[in-house]
């Protein structure tokens, strides 16, 4: 069984899903999502290698839950090729910074999937892409609080969640210097939007996103019901876009906040 790869259209800042009526409309923005539309994330474009199903959901598993540590070199090369669709638009020099775990969670693990991804996809990257300046900076993001899981939660109480979650160690690092944010799952972007932010604030010229997987939003609008996993959501009405995941979106991804 191979890995899924992913494939379709997708939103030209987060990754996700578009219809194709509305890019065939020619109405402005009709790349991007509804979500990124109405609220448009702090980074410039989010990229992942394939849906968070199937072997990929297993691989991402086995490395975070089972401590299968020699899975983070296949997965990293997965990630470098996601990283590689940035090239050709993203600056040529960049931070290459891991999402943080709080310290009690890192305590617990051992070890944040998040850095020991990127570490490797760096290690493929500096041969095909051997004029591209990327540099580990794994220390610059941190988490200032343990933040509850994710899993259940709707799209807005996640981003409540991890809101003020993240800061920067020292905004000289990363004033003016562009940014590529990683981690292994990208499910409703709340993670991702957060820690951006902070970098943001904190002077990074610009920052962009890679993660090995991506949930998928299979409805958005008008739900006052959702389904997660093929169980039923309550509360989603008023929280719009009502943001309905495919298999996956449960799990977070480190046990606190997926992207």
């Amino acid at each position: 069984m191979e890995f899924p790869v992913q494939s379709g259209l997708v939103c030209a800042r987060c990754g996700d899903s578009v219809d194709a009526a509305q890019l065939e409309a020619g109405r402005p923005n009709s790349a991007l999502c509804r979500t990124c539309r109405l609220a448009p994330p702090p980074f410039v474009r989010a990229v992942a290698f394939g849906p968070y199903q199937g072997r990929m959901k297993e691989a991402i598993h086995a490395l975070k839950y089972d401590r299968l540590h020699p899975a983070a070199r296949g997965l990293g090369r997965m990630l470098a090729a996601a990283i590689a669709e940035l090239a050709a638009e993203a600056p040529a020099a960049m931070l290459v910074v891991p999402v943080p775990l709080h310290r009690s969670k890192y305590a617990e693990r051992g070890f944040n999937q998040a850095r020991a991804l990127a570490t490797h996809a760096l290690g493929f990257l500096s041969k095909s892409h051997p004029e591209w300046r990327l540099t580990l900076a794994s220390s610059t993001l941190m988490r200032l609080r343990a933040t509850e899981s994710q899993a259940g939660l709707t799209p807005r109480m996640r981003r409540l969640n991890v809101r003020g979650a993240f800061t920067v160690s020292d905004p000289s690092a990363v004033k003016l210097k562009h940014v590529l944010l990683i981690d292994d799952i990208f499910t409703t972007g709340a993670t991702a939007r957060a820690a951006a932010q902070a970098l943001v604030k904190a002077g990074a010229a610009s920052v962009w996103v890679a993660t090995l997987a991506r949930a998928r939003r299979i409805s958005e609008f008008g739900r006052g019901v959702a389904f997660q996993d093929g169980e039923q959501i309550e509360g989603m009405t008023g929280d719009a876009p009502a943001a309905v995941f495919e298999e996956g979106s449960r799990f977070s991804s480190h046990d606190q906040p997926s992207f």
